[in-house]
């Protein structure tokens, strides 16, 4: 395979790109990750670390955040008295006496998880040094971070000074949440502690620079750093180590959160980087044999498919199983860490059937967090399970209630943490979908069960029953460009076949698990009474649906409004909202985003007949801004099942430029991990045709892109590892 399918590269340096390629080349394991940036730093750099599972609110904060942790990787150059920069102070290209950048190259060995950056670098002096810059955050070994600069002396024998440095002056953007720090600096080990200052969380980091030169160690305010001084012969090299080990309370007690991580430290500089290198790449191997899409005849859908797969595993959690992936994975500050409904129908159906075991996790985030649903359910007058739309570590609703403020001062309210309710069938949909793939019983009795019930017994709480049919209103869809509407036909559906699901499981339980059964019909208060009214809601919900067109209508009222023709406005760089203004828009007929769409993506041939999808599609489609990253996928995956072959493919060429291309113009807060899986999910599902037949066995129904030469790819299906193929002209091969 070529190397560069599986190579992210920058050659030359972009700063005008500086944000974006800072999250395109994040490094992490499912644990912590860190930005792409610069071991010297830059200007207006986005410096990033962030541990899973820290959250805080600080004082005159809206809303928590996921945190900034301390900066682990600064290590500044000096050749003959030169800063190694790639500007000067002034933020200008580097001009005598501030040396000079002769050549630049940076490439994110995705098969790895290593990012490597090479400088040729001139000093005022003249000296010429050649340097490589190397990271990796362990995937066998989650604590652990690794660096390496090697330096060569290309022209001159220059002296190097060499500072590592823990930087402990770090926000989330002017917000301070780090508190009671304590920085130490001993030989060439150094080592900080802090503590959140709302949640209380405590973070202990310990690092040492391994360098054959004398160190000196000490303490500038509240960061520790280490600085060694050597000289080079011509044409000699050197390489340095610094390691650096991250732990918090979340993985041992407070008190030894500082000392675990100075043991931790020890072990891996006793074990040295070659050993270390080698356990992380062989780990990066174990995960790709079966997260690796191989597609042939076209290398820039190759190449997206396996960033983006990369990108879902490195915000991944392996070893925790309460915390969850936020909307911009662990590679940017954006929605402030939160998680939404992109984690259980974007994120976790490609790692069911790839990583099974990090799917489970992420849906025992959702278990160990019933008591906010519950919270939450209770507080808006309901019963049941009621999961907020935005959630941290709590399982609380956590959504901010305004917007930031606009350019003419004004704020929006946001209504979706109050009646964007549909989130809680999505993760009903995704404990399902597990299930049925993994035949995990034991997850189900124990814990999907009770997700998928007492969601249940919410709905069947907020349901309105009116003149003789049931009713949802004040709902927000997908498409949450129109707020607040009665009967989004996507939410009134779902919540049909969720309740179909949910007696369907308590069946399954009675017959197969009736200690289970009985213990969850008795804790949920799941009475013949309640059961028969779920029967009821099933058959007299109310579907908006116009016979005449035959299409199910996205609510009552949407084609009252003002038709906007969507395809006229292009080429744009922004959504049509953001063209029209929001008082316009959500008078309009412009979705934001897959909604009925989103609804034949999860049901299919369930939803309607395929001239009635069909139908769905020619309305919607033409009506869709796209104006989230979630939509591109969705609408590729639901093209290619309806024959629709132009279509398919140029969605899903949108949905692979979404973070590659920047092309919403936000990724410097982070990769759309939604897009991500959605990307996924319209190769395997709608490409590939995957899904589960009759019998409940995987089958293929390829509708391959004319172009496309072959596909191949690894599931599970219940504990067993099938490897599948499929062809162009269309042949489905069963691989061992």
């Amino acid at each position: 395979m070529l190397r560069r399918l599986w190579e992210l590269s920058e050659f030359p340096f972009h700063p005008e790109k500086l944000n974006h390629y800072e999250t395109l080349f994040t490094v992490g394991n499912g644990y912590m990750a860190m930005r792409g940036t610069f071991e010297e730093g830059y200007p207006g750099e986005i410096a990033t670390t962030l541990v899973h599972g820290i959250y805080n609110h600080a004082a005159g904060a809206l809303v928590t955040d996921l945190v900034n942790a301390p900066n682990p990787l600064p290590l500044r150059l000096w050749i003959d008295g030169t800063p190694f920069r790639l500007v000067n102070q002034h933020h200008t290209a580097l001009q005598p006496p501030d040396g000079a950048v002769l050549g630049y190259r940076r490439r994110l060995q995705l098969d790895h998880g290593v990012l490597i950056r090479e400088v040729l670098f001139r000093a005022a002096s003249g000296s010429i040094v050649r340097v490589v810059f190397e990271r990796f955050a362990s995937l066998h070994d989650v604590h652990l971070l690794v660096q390496r600069v090697r330096i060569t002396a290309v022209d001159g024998e220059p002296e190097i000074r060499v500072e590592s440095r823990l930087d402990t002056d770090v926000t989330n953007g002017e917000v301070r949440h780090w508190g009671n720090i304590q920085a130490e600096a001993d030989g060439a080990t150094l080592a900080v502690q802090a503590r959140t200052n709302q949640s209380g969380y405590v973070l202990g980091m310990a690092s040492r620079l391994i360098s054959p030169y004398p160190a000196e160690a000490r303490v500038e305010g509240e960061s520790p750093l280490v600085s060694s001084t050597f000289r080079l012969r011509q044409e000699e090299a050197v390489s340095l180590d610094k390691l650096t080990v991250v732990y918090t309370n979340r993985d041992v007690e407070a008190d030894r959160v500082l000392d675990t991580a100075r043991r931790h430290l020890q072990a891996s500089v006793a074990a040295g980087c070659e050993q270390l290198r080698s356990a992380h790449e062989n780990e990066w191997a174990r995960y790709w044999d079966t997260s690796d899409v191989q597609i042939e005849g076209d290398d820039y859908a190759q190449f997206a498919v396996r960033f983006l797969m990369y990108h879902l595993l490195i915000a991944a959690p392996r070893q925790d199983e309460r915390v969850s992936i936020g909307a911009k994975t662990l590679s940017g500050l954006g929605y402030k860490g939160h998680v939404f409904w992109d984690t259980e129908l974007f994120i976790v159906p490609p790692l069911i059937l790839t990583q099974p075991q990090i799917a489970r996790n992420l849906l025992m985030y959702r278990y160990h967090n019933l008591p906010g649903a519950r919270n939450k359910a209770r507080a808006n007058g309901y019963e049941g399970a009621m999961y907020p739309w935005e959630s941290t570590d709590t399982g609380e609703e956590t959504t901010p209630q305004w917007s930031d403020e606009q350019e003419d001062g004004s704020r929006i309210r946001i209504w979706t943490g109050d009646t964007e309710q549909h989130i809680s069938t999505d993760i009903a949909y995704a404990v399902l979908q597990y299930w049925r793939w993994t035949g995990d019983d034991d997850f189900m009795r124990r814990y999907g069960a009770e997700i998928v019930l007492d969601t249940a017994v919410f709905w069947g709480s907020r349901v309105e029953a009116r003149s003789g049919r049931y009713e949802i209103s004040q709902q927000i869809g997908p498409d949450e460009y129109h707020e607040n509407i009665d009967n989004s036909v996507f939410t009134n559906r779902m919540v049909v076949w969720h309740l179909e699901q949910a007696l369907q499981l308590l069946d399954w339980l009675r017959s197969s698990a009736p200690d289970d059964a009985a213990r969850l019909t008795a804790v949920l208060n799941l009475t013949p009474a309640r059961l028969d009214r779920w029967r009821d809601i099933i058959q007299k919900m109310y579907i908006p649906f116009d016979d005449e067109r035959q299409i199910h209508i996205q609510f009552p009222g949407f084609f009252d409004m003002e038709y906007i023709p969507v395809q006229h406005y292009q080429p744009r760089a922004v959504s049509v909202q953001a063209i029209l203004g929001h008082k316009r828009s959500i008078q309009s007929q412009v979705i934001k985003q897959a909604d009925v769409v989103m609804l034949m993506a999860l049901l299919g041939d369930e939803l309607a007949p395929q001239p009635v999808l069909l139908n769905n599609w020619n309305t919607y489609y033409p009506r869709t801004d796209h104006g989230s990253s979630l939509s591109p996928a969705v609408h590729a995956w639901v093209a290619a099942r309806l024959g629709l072959d132009e279509a398919a493919y140029e969605m899903f060429e949108h949905a692979a430029g979404i973070d590659l291309e920047n092309n919403k113009g936000n990724v410097r807060d982070g990769i759309h991990g939604a897009a991500s899986g959605g990307l996924w999910q319209a190769l395997i599902f709608g490409f590939c045709g995957l899904h589960l037949d009759e019998r409940g066995e995987p089958a293929l129904d390829p509708r391959l892109p004319a172009h496309w030469k072959r596909v191949s790819f690894t599931v599970y299906y219940r504990g067993e590892k099938r490897r599948l193929a499929v062809t162009n002209p269309v042949m489905v091969t069963p691989m061992a």
